[in-house]
């Protein structure tokens, strides 16, 4: 697939990666992990500052309106530094929920404070239940004379503990698996019947188990028109898996230049291990995967800007598999070729794998998607 980024795009992923790079070594990474917060504030000031968090937001509500694609080099820069920051729970799944199920209103309210980041966002969708289920919901929404309550837990929710608002998935009727009878509802981190267990997950990402009883919800358009909140619930999945695809690549390009300046400057009995002819082949398939993955990635991007297509979620369902695939199988290698060293806590390669393995379950893991695209074709 030929693919070129304006140059708008072009000058925005320089940016992020000088910031990266001055900012968000693997060094100062580990700190940042090590905190109390498990992300850096002043980072995130700095990419504010740069308009990260206004760049998928509406012009109306002070952002630049970009889509999944411009998302994409963006996110590919923070798969390379391996980035804690909530831009993923926030200015991606929280602003796209928000922009295709609430009214006017409550995206005037909320939308321009995201756009300026001065208001954090979680996308609370994943159940204990579920198990990768596209439809599984079973919190509960009811709807009492002083307004709607929920009942029930969400698991891994990003950044849960930063978050001044949930936006989270119910169910207003029918059983948990139902194409029908969901819709979204954005609830106050400080509600009254909400508990947060905050955790990190296997990539040091902050993330939380809500549990909600009784909790007093607004939300986020007419919670009977199931078509919409089922509309918004897939957008912002499909935006979501163009992101962590994008993140996935730039996680893969960093693991493979590892390896490779490895092969170039280990030395054994006199000559660099990557003068033998076995490494090098294993270097081109490692380099063969991240160009199928970057195109896989494109793929994904563009489907998730254009909903409507009829092969857009094949192409998302097709993308999600072969970049988890083949990253899976790229930092595993990147790991093997650096022997010893590639399994320590203190050398980055080996952090590339958690962060796939972590990316991989996000949004349905390879064989969730291959079963869904299976069912298409």
């Amino acid at each position: 697939m030929n693919f070129e980024l304006n140059e708008e795009q072009r000058a925005l992923r320089d940016s992020v990666a000088r910031l990266l790079a001055d900012h968000y070594g693997f060094e100062q990474r580990r700190a940042i992990a090590a905190s109390a917060e498990g992300h850096s504030p002043a980072v995130w000031r700095q990419l504010v500052a740069l308009g990260i968090t206004a760049l998928p937001i509406a012009p109306a509500h002070g952002g630049f309106g970009g889509g999944a694609v411009d998302l994409m080099p963006v996110m590919q820069e923070f798969g390379r530094a391996l980035l804690l920051e909530p831009f993923l729970a926030s200015s991606v799944l929280g602003a796209t929920a928000l922009r295709l199920a609430a009214d006017d209103a409550t995206q005037q309210r909320i939308l321009p404070s995201l756009a300026v980041g001065e208001t954090l966002l979680a996308w609370a969708h994943d159940e204990a239940g579920a198990r990768h289920a596209p439809y599984w919901l079973e919190t509960k929404a009811t709807a009492q004379e002083s307004g709607w309550v929920l009942d029930g837990a969400k698991l891994n929710v990003l950044h849960a503990a930063a978050a001044q608002h949930h936006v989270v998935s119910a169910r207003v009727s029918g059983a948990p698996g139902d194409r029908e009878g969901r819709a979204l509802f954005l609830v106050d981190a400080r509600a009254s019947g909400l508990q947060l267990r905050s955790h990190r997950l296997y990539d040091d990402t902050p993330a939380g188990e809500l549990r909600l009883q009784n909790v007093a919800a607004l939300p986020l358009g007419d919670p009977g028109d199931s078509a919409k909140a089922r509309a918004a619930i897939e957008g912002t999945l499909a935006v979501g898996i163009a992101a962590v695809c994008a993140d996935m690549v730039g996680a893969m390009e960093a693991a493979y230049a590892l390896a490779v300046n490895y092969l170039n400057t280990r030395q054994q009995f006199g000559r660099f291990i990557g003068e033998n002819q076995a490494l090098r082949h294993r270097a081109a398939e490692m380099l063969v995967s991240l160009e199928v993955s970057r195109s896989m990635a494109i793929a994904a991007a563009m489907a998730a800007d254009r909903p409507d297509a009829e092969d857009s979620g094949a192409d998302l369902h097709r993308a999600k598999l072969v970049i988890g695939r083949h990253a899976r199988t790229l930092c595993q290698a990147a790991i093997q070729l650096h022997g010893g060293i590639g399994v320590t806590e203190e050398y980055a390669v080996g952090h590339y794998l958690r962060r796939i393995h972590v990316l991989d379950q996000m949004f349905g893991d390879c064989d969730a998607h291959g079963a869904r695209l299976a069912e298409l074709l």
